[in-house]
This record gives structure tokens, C-alpha cells and sequence, in this order.
């Protein structure tokens, strides 16, 4: 059993769905502090040639609160605009018809927190481009809060019977694969390798969200785009 652990993205960059298509199981780590001008409610899209930073409004957004306990702002008309800049963005790219119908039927569910969008979100993307890795939040099993670090993603592993976890590249400062190798884990970092595609007549923009990569590639180039990386 390969697993992986990461707080939820909103429309993450393709090495997020590397990660998730690397593994048999991938926990959501929605029970752990929100970050403030993180990742969970943006990322950029590209706009103009240039990258784009898009935003989804909270409510009383802290870092002293859980990520599944962060609300949505009410009233906001945020999914409009939204829809309307990736409209004047990507209408002309070539899967444009079919991603915007993904994208809208994303911004228009009906949840509450960005806990329940970005699940959401994962699970219809991920089936789109063809993921079929399990997907569940670290908040309905578990019951590990009280411990910290590398020591809950290690307890995850082992009441998961993981053999294998793999993490981001930037986690090779907080977790040693001494420590899981005496656990019988295999630990490993994935890294994104830059894979370029044509991006109407600009140059190339990497690492924008999975969006941009869904509007210019098909499904065989996504599934080539979604082995572009190495474990190290």
C-alpha cells in the first residue's frame, strides 16, 4: 500500500494529481491549521500570457482554526467572476468546451466550507483525468490530533499498513527516512519535472493550476504529463 498525505488545494498544479495518481491511497489533511495566503482557496491560472492569481472568498479565514472548519463567504458573487475571467482566458484553447463545463459545475456546488469545495473538486478532477486513486479526508479516521509532525503521518501509515508514503519535494527537511525506514516505511519525494506544451503563441508558463494544462492537452498528453516526474 503506497499512500500519500496533503492538505486540500483548490484546482492545485499538475504535480498535486502526480502525487495523487503515484499512490493506491491519497488522505486529504483536512484536520490540521489553515494557512493564511496558502494554497487551499487560490492559485494561478493564466491570463494575458502572465500568470494570474484567482482566489476563493472565506469567511473568517485563521490560522487558529482547522481546515475543515473554515466557511465559505456567503453572498459572494466570486464563482461569476471566476467563470467569466477563465472564459476570456481559455475560450479560444482547444478543450476549452469540455474543461469549463468541469470548472462551472465545480464552482456552483452547493458546500459550505472549502474543506467540502476542495474535496469535491479533487474527486471530479481527478475522475476526468482518469485518477482512479481513493481519496479521503484525514478527519474521518485516525483520531491522532495529539500527535505532531512527522510522528501523525507515520501513525497514519502505519494504522493504514503503508509500506510505501510519498511526499512533496519540500519535505525533505521535516521527514528522515531513517525514522520511517525503522517502521518498515519506504519513504520517498516526488519532483515535478516541467513538461512545456503550447500555450496559444506565448511562451511557456509552468506550474500554473491544473486548469491550464486541462484547457491546452488531451487525454493522452495529460496521462504523459501526469508520469512527468521522479521519486527520489
Amino acid at each position: 500500500m503506497t499512500i500519500a498525505i496533503m492538505q486540500p488545494y483548490i484546482f492545485p498544479y499538475i504535480g498535486y494529481f502526480q502525487l495523487i495518481n503515484a499512490v493506491d491511497k491519497f488522505i486529504i489533511y483536512d484536520d490540521v491549521n489553515f494557512i493564511n495566503k496558502g494554497w487551499i482557496n487560490r492559485n494561478n491560472i493564466l491570463v494575458s500570457g502572465q500568470p494570474h492569481l484567482f482566489t476563493v472568498p472565506l469567511k473568517d479565514a485563521s490560522q487558529n482554526k482547522l481546515i475543515r472548519a473554515v466557511a465559505l463567504a456567503q453572498g459572494e458573487s466570486w464563482q461569476k467572476k471566476f467563470l467569466k475571467t477563465i472564459q476570456q482566458s481559455y475560450q479560444k484553447a482547444p478543450y476549452y468546451e469540455k474543461v469549463f463545463v468541469l470548472i462551472e459545475e465545480i464552482v456552483n456546488l452547493e458546500v459550505n466550507t472549502i474543506h467540502e469545495l476542495t474535496h469535491s473538486a479533487l474527486e471530479i478532477t481527478c475522475a476526468f483525468m482518469d485518477i482512479r486513486t481513493e481519496i479521503i479526508p484525514s478527519s474521518t479516521r485516525y483520531n491522532n490530533t495529539e500527535l505532531k509532525g512527522q510522528e501523525r503521518i507515520l501513525d497514519i501509515c502505519k494504522q493504514e499498513n503503508a509500506s510505501h508514503y510519498i511526499n512533496p519535494i519540500g519535505g525533505m527537511e521535516l521527514y528522515e527516512k531513517d525514522r520511517f525506514a525503522k517502521e518498515g516505511i519506504r519513504l520517498s519525494f516526488i519532483k515535478s519535472v516541467a513538461s512545456p506544451y503550447p500555450q496559444f503563441k506565448n511562451a511557456f508558463v509552468p506550474w500554473l493550476s491544473v486548469i491550464d494544462i486541462l484547457m491546452f492537452n488531451d487525454q493522452e498528453n495529460i496521462s504523459k504529463h501526469l508520469k512527468a516526474y521522479e521519486l527520489i
